[in-house]
């Protein structure tokens, strides 16, 4: 755990524990999160000046019923008759009615335009940030805040803003009639405003911080349920299917308690709102009462007062509960700020994809590793390569072989910029590996992994992954390079056949060589091999071998590797121990040379 808590630090993630209390800047830096609307200020402007018009709207048609009873009693000053004030309800009620419909599709513009920007920024940041972040955080937890987190600001921007506006509207409008028609009456409403501000400044504290425990609690969950999902051939092969579901149902639990805390709090500020205003309200219609009958209100002025002082009731309510909506979403803001202020490995916006191959970085492959020290970011004390040189020329097919641990995948990531060496210096084509821009660098490099990573979708899909612009053509001449047609053949639906999430509906060997298929059709200068054929049977490796011969021509090739049969052609073997090369050569040299390589050989196999 304290590696994971330190890695954390380092990728620039804080815990979701509520350390930060809410201050009016922290409240306000929260709120650059609706810097989203602004491309669309001018429907939210227009949406909430029809709130304005639906709230003035509103208050005219209880208006107007109250001057209906008192024309009726022959009570009215107006020179109107009982039709008159009904057609002039049905034209508000038309009004009312237009202008909500509207409100509705503006608030829907500004809210899923707005939302959808902050899912494909928080997207693009999360693909752009370097390998490290991914390790040193749970893929629930993020999982959880491109989904769970945005989705509660979806909430914000689609309800709450707007009603929170409304609320503050018709609490302006409705105090300011009161104290027109009856100033004595409004002072008791007034009276009432301090206690709102005390209760929603605690209950807000509390709620934020339950807020924020939840939504952390919510995420550990998530990250269970995806961790059982993948690896649920491991769950049913160790028959541990109980386990998973008390781990799930654990953190549920927890879940529940926090909820519950969180419900209480929203329950304890609904209660002190609703007895203090119901209350104010009730008193407030006593008085009307009276003045109703000393005569010096009618019926109809009661009537709209009453209903004046309930929307207005209602409207601070609503303010508080609102307010604190908007208190619980500061906690969503916080984490998805946390991610965009990350510093991305990739400037999107300063690469295109669509540049012309003859503007992009073209690499020969003679690679060069000088006095390289390297340890891991999350274990800073424990080296794993201790002054390596390593040399590889052009087209050069070498082998890296050792016991586990010793830096042969190390390598592999430090050529492909996974991480940044501590000290010394990598080279290809006699420049520093780091002087490229990264992605322009990466293109002239494949990774042929041993756990292959396919995405749901279709065959030609996957295979066109290592080049987005191939022709069909293309992608069929790599497909057979890499021995792939002889079963893409046999489906009905041929490349267009989908292969299920992380191709699952395909055998080792077949997504082995779609893997490979890919390598070709990027044609990339470098060849990196990790353990590539070594989860296969012996009838899968002869294939996807001859497959990656093939690949492998004309072009540098790094290959890691327990099986000896896999090495023997290699240019040069390279045996590692301890972070440094101890022996290379060819086969044949390092046999004649009697050391560990020969050793190892002579028992059939390669530090397994």
């Amino acid at each position: 755990m304290a590696r994971r808590h330190r890695g954390r630090e380092e990728s620039g993630l804080q815990d979701d524990a509520p350390k930060v209390k809410m201050t009016k800047d922290n409240f306000l830096k929260a709120l650059k999160v609706f810097e989203y609307i602004r491309p669309y200020k001018w429907y939210f402007f227009a949406s909430l000046a029809l709130v304005f018009l639906s709230t003035l709207s509103f208050y005219a048609i209880f208006y107007f019923v109250g001057e209906m009873i008192d024309v009726a009693e022959g009570k009215s000053d107006l020179p109107i008759t009982v039709n008159v004030v009904g057609l002039i309800l049905v034209v508000v009620l038309v009004v009312q009615g237009i202008v909500s419909f509207l409100r509705v599709v503006f608030t829907a513009q500004v809210s899923e335009n707005a939302i959808a920007d902050v899912r494909k920024e928080v997207y693009q940041k999360l693909v752009t940030l370097p390998i490290t972040f991914f390790e040193e955080n749970n893929s629930g937890e993020l999982i959880s805040r491109v989904s769970a987190d945005v989705s509660k600001l979806y909430s914000i921007f689609s309800v709450t803003l707007v009603e929170f506006f409304r609320q503050i509207i018709t609490l302006v409008v409705g105090i300011g009639f009161l104290m027109w028609t009856a100033p004595r009456l409004s002072f008791v409403m007034l009276m009432t405003f301090p206690i709102v501000v005390v209760l929603a400044m605690f209950f807000g504290r509390q709620i934020r911080k339950l807020s924020k425990e939840r939504q952390k609690l919510l995420a550990n969950s998530s990250s269970i349920l995806g961790e059982s999902v993948q690896g649920i051939q491991v769950v049913k092969a160790f028959a541990n299917e109980d386990i998973e579901v008390l781990r799930y149902n654990t953190t549920i639990k927890d879940v529940v308690v926090v909820a519950l805390k969180y419900a209480k709090a929203r329950a304890w500020f609904s209660f002190f709102i609703l007895t203090v205003f119901f209350g104010a309200i009730c008193f407030i219609i006593y008085m009307g009462a009276l003045m109703l009958q000393r005569g010096s209100m009618t019926p109809g002025e009661l009537l709209s007062f009453v209903t004046f002082t309930a929307m207005i009731g209602g409207s601070i309510a609503g303010l508080g509960s609102f307010t604190t909506e908007l208190f619980g979403a500061v906690g969503a803001t916080d984490r998805i700020k946390e991610i965009l202020g990350l510093d991305p490995e990739v400037l999107l916006t300063k690469f295109s994809p669509a540049m012309p191959e003859s503007d992009l970085l073209k690499l020969t492959g003679k690679i060069s590793f000088e006095n390289v020290h390297f340890s891991y970011p999350a274990r800073p004390d424990l080296p794993i390569l201790k002054g390596l040189d390593l040399k590889v020329d052009k087209n050069e097919k070498i082998a890296l072989v050792g016991p586990s641990g010793v830096g042969k995948s190390t390598i592999i990531q430090l050529l492909l910029r996974f991480y940044k060496i501590g000290d010394g210096n990598i080279t290809i084509d006699n420049q520093s590996i780091y002087d490229h821009e990264i992605r322009a660098y990466r293109k002239n490099i494949s990774l042929v992994p041993q756990e292959v990573v396919l995405f749901a979708g279709t065959i030609r899909d996957n295979i066109r992954y290592g080049k987005q612009s191939a022709l069909d053509a293309e992608v069929i001449d790599a497909a057979a390079q890499a021995n792939c047609m002889e079963f893409i053949d046999n489906f009905p639906e041929g490349l267009d056949t989908l292969i299920g999430e992380r191709g699952i509906k395909l055998s080792g060997g077949q997504r082995q060589r779609i893997a490979i298929a890919r390598a070709i059709l990027k044609d990339p200068a470098i060849l990196l091999l990790d353990e590539a054929t070594s989860a296969l049977d012996s009838q899968s490796e002869k294939i996807v071998q001859d497959a990656l011969n093939k690949l492998m021509k004309n072009r540098t090739s790094i290959i890691i590797a327990h099986r000896l049969s896999t090495i023997l052609d290699a240019d040069r073997i390279y045996v590692m121990d301890e972070g440094r090369i101890v022996e290379k050569g060819s086969h044949q040299e390092l046999m004649d040379l009697q050391g560990i390589y020969y050793q190892q050989a002579s028992l059939g196999r390669l530090f397994e």
